[in-house]
């Protein structure tokens, strides 16, 4: 099996927005995908909702489904997680421009040192440290946003997330340009939502839902609680659908999609010396891993990640991953060593995980992050309320 290379440029996660901005004539955005819309925009994100598992359990999902006829899926970006693809979508660049290249990755000055970037904090030590002092969020993502590009040319930006978020080092390093309007629920989030669609004639409202992606991970994607935590995500999308203004646009799309991986299939990089040999950090997360390597032992760790794994997971060094595409047509000088010297993705429903420095984590059955199908491919649904308003 091939991996499946994100379509940067044609059809991904990076070009949603710039396609919508161009269709609100701002400038310098190229409508590469060529969506039709009106003048107020929901990007509605679902946390984990694949297109694999939505097309295989449509009837749990009716609203959505009858959306997806002749649409085809976008690709979500590499790796396919959450922190690189919000950034993908809201900056409007692949990974290696905007430089959040995976769940947790080396960053800063200090070697041995991992930011988790979905918290901002330091990864694998107990305490939490707060990074944003030290890493501070603009400088780790300095690029403007899509979204400030929008504020420039006078199209309102709104975030209907959860209210925790505001003030993140995630949001400050992504999803500059917007105003945050905070949110507790599946109803504040319909109501805010609605409410912002309403504020002005050219806007874009970002809506994200976590709860699929966390059921996924706890149950597994397609298990009995998903299905009905999709049944539950199908309502939200009608109820904002069904009360759209006039000129108003929903578009669903995903961070990723998903894949089970149960106990015999997980890799313990803390219990198996032989993985840990030459290794001086490991990012990434379960389906993806950045190995950062101790000076010229590279190809050894290659070596015997390659004896370990076999044919279950893709390995190729720093450069031979740039090459491939897999983080974008271009990688900048400075975003390049946060990628490691070896980039592992899982090709077969494999889990790497760490028992001792991610314990909550190694337990989970849902993962995602790599270049498979199942994990690349989200879905790109749109319906309007087309008439403009007055």
């Amino acid at each position: 099996m091939d991996p499946v290379v994100p379509r940067y440029g044609l059809g991904s996660l990076a070009d949603v927005v710039p396609s919508l901005l161009a269709g609100l004539d701002v400038p310098g955005m190229d409508n590469v995908l060529g969506l039709t819309t009106t003048s107020r925009i929901c990007i509605l994100l679902v946390d984990g909702l694949g297109w694999h598992l939505l097309r295989e359990h449509g009837s749990y999902a009716t609203f959505l489904t009858s959306l997806t006829a002749k649409r085809d899926p976008i690709t979500a970006g590499f790796p396919s997680t959450t922190v690189t693809s919000i950034a993908a979508l809201a900056a409007g660049m692949p990974a290696g421009e905007h430089g959040l290249v995976g769940y947790s990755f080396a960053a800063g000055p200090d070697e041995g040192q991992l930011l988790d970037a979905l918290l901002w904090q330091r990864h694998g030590v107990a305490e939490r440290v707060d990074l944003r002092p030290v890493l501070v969020p603009e400088d780790i993502q300095p690029r403007r946003t899509a979204f400030e590009h929008a504020a420039d040319a006078g199209v309102a930006v709104r975030l209907v997330v959860p209210g925790e978020q505001e003030g993140s080092g995630l949001s400050r390093a992504v999803l500059r340009g917007g105003q945050f309007r905070g949110v507790r629920a599946l109803g504040d989030l319909v109501s805010r939502t609605l409410e912002a669609l309403h504020e002005r004639d050219r806007l874009i409202c970002y809506t994200y839902h976590a709860d699929l992606d966390t059921i996924g991970h706890i149950y597994g994607p397609g298990s009995d609680p998903w299905r009905r935590q999709l049944t539950f995500v199908d309502q939200l999308a009608a109820a904002i659908a069904e009360n759209l203004p006039q000129g108003g646009t929903l578009l669903v799309t995903a961070d990723h999609g998903m894949v089970t991986t149960d106990a015999p299939n997980r890799i313990d990089f803390d219990t198996d010396t032989t993985l840990q040999d030459g290794v001086l950090m490991l990012g990434g997360e379960a389906r993806v891993r950045h190995v950062y390597t101790v000076a010229g032992a590279e190809d050894d760790v290659r070596a015997r990640w390659t004896d370990v794994l076999k044919d279950r997971a893709w390995i190729l060094s720093r450069d031979e991953a740039i090459a491939a595409g897999w983080f974008g047509p271009r990688v900048a000088e400075h975003v390049r060593p946060r990628i490691g010297n070896l980039i592992v993705a899982a090709s077969a429903p494999i889990a790497i995980v760490r028992s001792k420095v991610e314990p909550l984590q190694s337990q989970l059955v849902g993962h995602h992050g790599s270049l498979t199908a199942d994990e690349q491919l989200v879905p790109l649904l749109m319906t309007a309320n087309a008439s403009e308003p007055t």
